[in-house]
């Protein structure tokens, strides 16, 4: 599946909402799940806090629920490494 411009908008519109209550965050690409060739996965490294994780983890779901509300489309966050770690662009 080649991503179109409103999916890598709605991806990078992700992060920056996540990044801005959890700086900590850091962006490391976009691709698209091995499981499910519709959906997108945002690798993003996690909190180091267990409980800001949690809080991470259900901001995003929440923020993934809506995306596939109003638009359709299946994007969602899944950890990466630091080594992952990438410029958006």
């Amino acid at each position: 599946m080649k991503m179109n411009l409103k999916q890598q908008e709605l991806s990078h519109w992700l992060y920056e909402r996540l990044k801005e209550k959890f700086p900590e965050i850091q962006f490391a690409g976009i691709e698209e799940s091995p499981d499910d060739p519709g959906a997108l996965w945002v690798k993003i490294t996690g909190p180091e806090d267990e409980d800001r994780e949690i809080e991470l983890i259900e901001m995003s779901s929440n923020i993934s629920a809506d995306i596939l509300s109003d638009y359709g489309y299946h994007i969602t966050t899944v950890s990466a490494s630091p080594d992952e770690v990438k410029e958006i662009s």
